[in-house]
Parts: C-alpha cells; structure tokens; sequence
C-alpha cells in the first residue's frame, strides 16, 4: 500500500541563499516565510504546515489594508467584495494571499511566483501577476512586485506586503524605531480612516529620529516618507545585537506600522510589522494615490530588507 506523504499548508517551499543570508518563500500567497542572516531571522517567521499567522509575510494584491464595508464603486459601477474581517465588516488585504502562485522561474539566490488573478466576488478584473525575491550577499532581500493588466477593462489596483521585522529581541519595546514619515493617518475602531493625514510632530507617532518604542502602540498608516538619492524611504529596527533596515521603493507612498497589540500573547509586541503600500486604507473607495491600471498596462513597485549586524 502506497503511503501519502502530507503536503505543508502553505505549499511548495522556494528556498534561496547568498552569502550569509537565507530564505523561504511560499507556494501559498507567493509569501515571505523566512529571512535570516547569520543564523538569525530578521522576520517573525511560522512553520510551513502553519497559516500565515496575523498576515506575516504576505503579498497584499489588489488592494492592501481594508476597505469600508467591501463597497467601492469604479468607472461607473459600484462592486461589493467577500467581507474577510468580518468581525469588522470591511474587506481586507486583496484575495491573492491565500491563492496558490506558480514557479516562474527559480536561481540560487532568485525566486520568482506567478498568478493570473481571473474574475472575483467584486473584482471582475484580470490581473498578470509576479512576485520576485532576490538575496545579495551585499543587499540582502529585495522583493518585486508586478502587475499587468491582462483583461479588456481598465483596472484599479494597489499594493502592499506585510512583514514582521525583529532586532532579536523578545519583545520590541526596548528597540529603537525610525521612521522616516512625516505625517500620520487616523482611523475608527475598524480601522477605516477618518479625516486627513495630519503631522507627527509633538505625537507618540514620531519617529523621524530614532528612538526607544517603549509602549507606544501603533496601527496606523504614515506617509510623507523621505527618500534617499536612489528614491528609497528607509526605517530601521535596532536592538542590542544590530539592526534590520527596510526600504520602500518609489511608489510606496505609504506604511503601515503595527507594534502588534492585538495579536495573540505568543506574538504581542514580538515583531514590528512595517508594511510598505502603494495607497492607504480605503483607497478603494477614497480615491486616495489609487492606480488604474489600462489593458496591457503593467507597474512594477520594490522594498527590501538589509542586515546591519554590530
């Protein structure tokens, strides 16, 4: 009798490597798993026969964060998508995260994922999509994302990812934190933004100099980033054994940072989720930096995560 082997709830595992860096990414979602340097991870990372826990590592497409109620309406026709929180009534981080991507191509250091997103509970649009992780001996993680719009309608369309960055300590109080955003976004109770990006300065939300996190509790989605020549906006996470910095490529115009308070006592406050977006919560429906995507149109957005070990 033939035994079964049983197969990881998130798939086929892509591992690459360069120089001292090593990581995982996931049939499931095309997500980031695991990233590590040295030995050490830099991410929150979970098992591979174990979900995503709290959207660690996750590709958020077409849309990231929530929108209100899963209603938006968009050259003239107004859609209703499957409401995934639905505790708070909002549809949330796209419908690719739970999708099962294909091996585009594969090198030591290189993977890259597919997916053809068809036709969904509404979003009756078709999207060409790759996901594309790069380890540098010298760089480290740098991960791609493109979409082209392979339907006959124009398409709206947004992006983010969801990592967990760690400085190797338990929890992240004691890490210090810069941010390099300039004005934060407030929302309701369900996470649904009220008002106008207002600034940071004289708030628990400014972290434009480095400093300890302490008990600062963050959910909240900053933009006004400054970027270095190259056009990236950088923050880093320190702790006494180094530091992780992540980078938002041009196009990212915003972050949301979350320190992780709601989340189960086995990962409160463990990592610090610092999600690059190329729109805020509600775009959908706000209008807000929303790209629209014509037939045959593609873009193409980039972060990446680097060691600076002590």
């Amino acid at each position: 009798m033939t035994e079964l082997t049983a197969e990881p709830l998130t798939g086929t595992q892509h591992d690459i490597a360069a120089g001292e860096y090593r990581a995982t990414v996931t049939e499931l979602g095309a997500g980031l798993r695991r990233l590590s340097f040295r030995g050490q991870p830099l991410i929150g990372e979970y098992a591979a026969d174990e979900p995503p826990p709290a959207g660690s590592g996750e590709l958020l497409i077409p849309w990231p964060n929530r929108i209100d109620r899963g209603r938006y309406s968009f050259a003239g026709a107004t859609y209703q998508l499957d409401l995934s929180e639905p505790a708070a009534g909002n549809a949330i981080h796209g419908v690719t995260r739970w999708a099962n991507w294909l091996p585009g191509s594969q090198e030591a250091s290189r993977v890259e994922l597919r997916l053809v997103l068809h036709a969904h509970p509404g979003y009756p649009f078709c999207l060409d999509l790759s996901a594309s992780y790069r380890l540098s001996a010298d760089d480290g993680l740098t991960v791609s994302v493109t979409a082209r719009n392979g339907g006959s309608r124009t398409a709206p369309y947004g992006t983010g990812s969801h990592p967990y960055l760690t400085a190797g300590t338990p929890l992240i109080d004691g890490c210090e934190l810069r941010l390099p955003a300039s004005r934060w976004l407030a929302s309701d109770d369900r996470g649904i933004p009220v008002g106008d990006p207002q600034d940071v300065s004289g708030t628990p939300f400014d972290f434009r100099t480095a400093k300890v996190i302490g008990d600062t509790r963050l959910d909240h989605a900053l933009t006004g980033l400054s970027r270095d020549p190259a056009g990236r906006a950088w923050a880093t996470l320190s702790g006494p054994g180094g530091e992780v910095a992540f980078w938002a490529g041009e196009g990212y115009h915003w972050l949301q940072v979350f320190t992780g308070d709601a989340l189960e006592a086995g990962r409160r406050r463990r990592a610090l989720a610092i999600e690059p977006m190329t729109c805020p919560p509600n775009a959908f429906v706000t209008g807000t930096d929303l790209l629209t995507l014509a037939p045959g149109e593609s873009v193409t957005r980039s972060w990446g995560i680097v060691a600076r070990q002590s």
